[in-house]
């Protein structure tokens, strides 16, 4: 087993939206609310500027900007690990080196879209960013988004370098993440909402969460139960939370979750393009789940409706 440079804590991860106000430009009153209810949530740690942060079309100051601040807000309270990938290694090696120089604690990096690489590439293209960028990584791996699956065999040789401490399953096969847990020394976080009590039932670390955006304290209380041997506790509220994972990924992340929160006034509810504000039909649904089910909810977490 390789030495690991870090270990990363387990627990819930909130993979934040980035908020924009409305002249496009990031909101950054909006951004430090959201950080704060995070830190006052209990989350183990937050990961800007990924999938759910739009990261594909932040630029490099506003990407800065975001990391630096929240590493300032969660600086002794909570991890920060922040999003780093690209279907450009030599982009990633750059984007890695740019969050360790503004602060992260870690890095996250998504596998290369678009160009669909072999094993033996996606083998290559971590590899060379493990050694080339000296600072903590997590593999994502979401297919869904991608194109590309790395396999747990894939995995198993990537533990072997010090740097990588971690990886993000989204597949959404169970079969495949309970091999990757039991093929490696790397910690294994859930990235399907769907599935977080399923994950920690086969050993999984915690969670990257998109529904912590809006309950991180309830998700929190979840795995802080289920990691006490509580489960008469943790499944009730796993239960509880089915309806929201639901409604988060009614369309593409992170529109639905962005509705959500800014029905909760917590930030505007606009995406950036190629994204788009949901369709009619689907805010209704968003605002009858509101209405009827999260507002309720909400009324248990910190900083809730303004």
């Amino acid at each position: 087993m390789a030495e690991k440079t870090w270990t990363m804590p387990d627990g819930i991860y909130t993979a934040l939206i980035t908020p924009f106000a409305p002249d496009g430009a990031v909101d950054r009153a909006a951004w430090k609310r959201l950080l704060q209810r995070q830190v006052d949530g209990g989350v183990a740690g937050v990961v800007p500027v990924g999938c759910t942060g739009e990261a594909a079309v932040l630029s490099r100051d506003e990407r800065e900007w975001l990391v630096r601040t929240a590493v300032e807000a969660c600086a002794g309270r909570c991890a920060v690990v922040a999003g780093s990938g690209s279907n450009s290694t030599r982009e990633s090696i750059a984007l890695t080196r740019d969050v360790k120089a503004w602060g992260a604690d870690a890095a996250m990096l998504i596998s290369p879209y678009y160009n669909k690489p072999q094993q033996a590439g996606l083998l290559a293209h971590y590899r060379v960013i493990a050694r080339a960028v000296d600072i903590p990584q997590v593999i994502y791996n979401v297919p869904g988004r991608t194109a590309v699956n790395i396999l747990p065999e894939t995995v198993a040789q990537l533990a072997a370098e010090p740097n990588i401490v971690a990886l993000k399953e989204a597949s959404g096969n169970l079969v495949q993440i309970e091999e990757a847990i039991g093929r490696c020394d790397l910690k294994v976080y859930s990235g399907d909402d769907g599935l977080n009590f399923q994950v920690f039932g086969l050993g999984g670390a915690g969670a990257i969460s998109v529904v912590s955006n809006l309950l991180p304290a309830t998700l929190t209380r979840m795995w802080q139960a289920y990691a006490a041997g509580d489960i008469n506790t943790a499944w009730p509220l796993s239960r509880t939370l089915d309806p929201v994972c639901t409604a988060c990924f009614l369309e593409t992340n992170p529109v639905p979750v962005k509705e959500l929160l800014s029905m909760a006034g917590l930030c505007r509810r606009d995406p950036r393009l190629p994204l788009v504000p949901v369709s009619e039909k689907t805010l209704t649904r968003l605002v009858q789940f509101y209405e009827g089910t999260l507002s309720g909810l909400l009324a248990g977490e910190p900083g809730a409706a303004a």
